[in-house]
């Protein structure tokens, strides 16, 4: 997937002035770093056409050494259909997943991902692939993201109502709904599929 030189210039520039602000103590340097900051979200603000306070809000929030997120995707198939839910901020389809947080592993945050999007209660059996986002999906963002894509192994609920998605359901490949592109890819559901079908699978990185 193409990724825009300026982005990544953008993107590097912020990283350098929030390590910068983070551990600088003399005041002429953390001032230099505060305005590479305010540089790179110029530089967003003017190529994605987003006002430049909301690209600070996006993009110059955090403090202290900046890495990547995490985000991670749960695959659960059955009789070659895979599971899908419908996310309320777009209205388009997605794997079960999201942000991993601090207080948990990768296995422990798609169970609970999963079990607060589809209601299902699962087993994250294998992992299927490690991904730079900026290379599979769009629109691209302005700070870097690890997507972690597991396979998972359904052992019991329901869809339930709740505030992230509007509804849940199984798949074939030959029949996908609209995707949330941003989230997940028809390339990213085949890899899924393949995976699943593949006992010796060999995870797929970067």
């Amino acid at each position: 997937m193409e990724y825009e030189p300026w982005l990544g210039w953008a993107v590097e520039l912020q990283a350098i002035a929030q390590a910068g602000l983070a551990y600088s103590k003399d005041k002429y340097d953390i001032e230099r770093f505060s305005r590479i900051r305010e540089i790179a979200a110029e530089i967003m603000s003017v190529k994605s056409g987003l006002p430049t306070d909301i690209v600070k809000d996006l993009f110059c929030s955090e403090a202290g050494y900046q890495t990547p997120k995490i985000d991670t995707r749960a695959a659960i198939i059955d009789k070659d259909k895979i599971l899908l839910v419908r996310e309320k901020s777009d209205g388009l389809w997605a794997l079960p997943g999201g942000w991993m947080d601090v207080n948990e592993s990768v296995s422990s945050n798609i169970i609970k991902e999963t079990k607060e999007e589809a209601g299902l209660e699962v087993i994250a059996e294998r992992l299927i692939a490690v991904q730079d986002r900026k290379k599979h999906n769009h629109p691209p963002y302005a700070y870097g993201i690890c997507k972690i894509f597991v396979l998972c192994r359904r052992i019991g609920g329901e869809f339930l109502p709740n505030t992230e998605t509007s509804e849940s359901a199984f798949f074939s490949m030959d029949n996908l709904p609209p995707l949330s592109a941003q989230r997940i890819t028809r390339e990213q559901i085949e890899m899924c599929f393949s995976a699943y079908r593949d006992e010796n699978w060999k995870v797929l990185f970067d």
